[in-house]
């Protein structure tokens, strides 16, 4: 039960007296408040040294009324079970890709859809631009944005060299639950799917049960996935991004100057975040190539094909994802903005 909800149960007639040494308790018991955050970065990793360091900035300059425990590896369960608990306040925040964010506020997503970028250069570009929308949208859906940072691209990684889009046929594919751009892409393109949580595709590689996946490069290498695969497939299939969010009746309780600490705080690590990111991915590519991992390379005609299936499907998930096609028009105006301005080649 939150504290409103006593404030209201006490409330009723013959309980004025005990409302209002409720009411007076309140500042001492928001004083200091301790924020509990799950995520599925793997403790020792670039994410969580910074979300530790912004926690502990945070405690010195909130003179310690405002804490933040993170729960790193999984351990707190995956996306739904995480969301279950910040509904019944055991949680009061967690990381979150856009695709799971999806379910609170569909247009969360957005910069994920399938093949739409092409460089990091058009994401940042466009994120410079889209970011505070986005953010609006999930504080109108009660979740607070701490921060968003570049997950980076995701890349399609296989037991055998996929070189076409019709090699994924028969092959055991993994489909992160509840994606549902990952399976309209998929099936555009005759690819069945096989939805699995993030925190069981290690075991699902190791039984057999996939042989092919998709993730970013220091996410493959971070969760082990590259043990069981060994060809890359070094096309960017999608961006992904990280959000770290808090319900806005917890954030709300903190005091307007500790609010503004904790913004300015996590907005500054998340900035250094992308950066990390960036490096951390080629970091990972090349580790990738020292463990022995083939990069196969499409030829012209094959990825201009990958991306025709992408913009095939387009209006499907527009319509499944439920985007706010305002939103995605302005996406790619942006996209074509930057590519007018900048050449569309495909490094990133």
């Amino acid at each position: 039960m939150t504290f409103s909800d006593w404030i209201r149960r006490f409330t009723a007639p013959g309980s004025a007296l005990i409302a209002a040494l409720l009411l007076l308790a309140q500042p001492s018991l928001a004083g200091a408040t301790t924020l509990k955050i799950a995520t599925l970065a793997p403790d020792g990793t670039s994410w969580m040294r910074l979300m530790r360091q912004g926690a502990e900035d945070i405690k010195e300059k909130t003179e310690g009324r405002v804490k933040i425990k993170f729960y790193p590896g999984g351990v707190m369960g995956n996306t739904a079970t995480v969301m279950k608990k910040m509904r019944i306040g055991q949680l009061q925040g967690g990381a979150f890709t856009g695709a799971s964010l999806s379910q609170v506020y569909p247009d969360a997503q957005l910069y994920g859809m399938p093949m739409v970028f092409r460089t990091l250069g058009e994401a940042r570009y466009v994120r410079e631009r889209m970011d505070d929308t986005l953010i609006k949208g999930l504080a109108d859906n009660g979740l607070v944005v701490l921060g968003i940072s570049d997950g980076g691209f995701a890349y399609i990684m296989c037991e055998k060299p996929l070189r076409r889009m019709e090699d994924l046929k028969g092959q055991k594919v993994w489909m992160p639950e509840g994606d549902v751009l990952t399976e309209t892409m998929f099936d555009s393109a005759g690819v069945k799917g096989i939805p699995l949580p993030v925190a069981d595709v290690y075991t699902g590689l190791q039984t057999g049960l996939l042989d092919t996946i998709a993730g970013v490069p220091t996410g493959i290498v971070a969760f082990q996935w590259y043990t069981s695969v060994t060809h890359l497939t070094d096309v960017p299939l999608m961006f992904l991004t990280g959000w770290l969010v808090i319900d806005d009746k917890v954030f709300k309780r903190i005091k307007a100057d500790d609010q503004k600490v904790v913004h300015e705080v996590m907005g500054q690590i998340f900035r250094t975040l992308d950066d990390v990111n960036r490096k951390d991915n080629e970091s990972a590519r090349k580790a990738l190539q020292g463990q022995g991992i083939e990069f196969v390379v499409p030829d012209t005609a094959e990825r201009a094909n990958w991306e025709q299936i992408a913009i095939d499907g387009r209006e499907t998930m527009i319509s499944r994802a439920q985007y706010s096609p305002e939103l995605v028009n302005e996406m790619l105006g942006y996209i074509e903005e930057y590519r007018e301005q900048h050449g569309s080649g495909d490094s990133e």
